[in-house]
């Protein structure tokens, strides 16, 4: 079945552009566009697509806020930001408010194609260029509750890009025991996301930032 991704993008010239050759990919199928934050989130709502492509600075609600609305209301549902502005501070926001990858519109189509697969199935997507920026962007937290070895051995893998089908196949568990752990790494470090997790493997050294935006690919 082929992934159903939402469109976001205020320019309808990119919008036509990213259906274009989305469309060229089977496994992809584009089933709306939206051209500001709360239309995005509306169309979330009416059409529940896999993967929302998110640009961040538009007009009426910027993509930030349509992010943290649409991962609050549909937690199934994937954000993936998509910007031109690399160094725009709002990268971070858009992870720290749940989108699971960060790509900048320089990206060839078949990276892009492949990012939003990932992203349907749980991976973590950096861009290499924003992946050292975000780890020093988004807040650890301060004083996190300790993990135990098994979920440390998760979240390496998390950070690595991995899904929670290859995890369980790599450490000899059941896909239902590693969303448990998921479940209780992001409780204790108390993040939102796949994303913010990996981030935070970075900073403690768990992983280096080459190996997240790397490993994912």
């Amino acid at each position: 079945m082929a992934i159903r991704v939402l469109i976001t993008d205020d320019h309808k010239v990119v919008r036509r552009g990213l259906r274009g050759f989305l469309e060229l990919d089977p496994g992809l199928e584009v089933v709306g566009e939206a051209s500001n934050g709360e239309e995005a989130v509306k169309l979330a709502q009416r059409l529940e697509p896999d993967v929302v492509l998110m640009d961040l600075l538009m007009p009426v609600m910027d993509g930030i806020e349509a992010t943290r609305k649409i991962r609050r209301e549909l937690p199934q549902v994937e954000v993936v930001a998509l910007t031109s502005v690399l160094e725009d501070a709002s990268v971070a926001g858009a992870i720290r408010a749940g989108a699971i990858g960060y790509l900048l519109k320089t990206t060839d189509a078949d990276e892009l194609c492949e990012a939003i697969k990932a992203a349907a199935a749980g991976q973590v997507r950096l861009a290499p260029e924003a992946a050292a920026r975000l780890m020093h962007e988004v807040r650890a937290p301060e004083s996190p509750e300790a993990l135990t070895e098994r979920e440390t051995e998760v979240l390496e893998l998390i950070a690595r890009g991995k899904t929670n089908k290859q995890i369980a196949r790599e450490l000899f568990i059941g896909e239902a025991t590693v969303k448990s752990h998921v479940h209780s790494i992001l409780s204790k470090l108390n993040v939102s996301s796949r994303t913010q997790a990996a981030l935070y493997a970075g900073r403690i050294g768990l992983v280096t930032t080459e190996e997240i935006s790397e490993e994912s690919r």
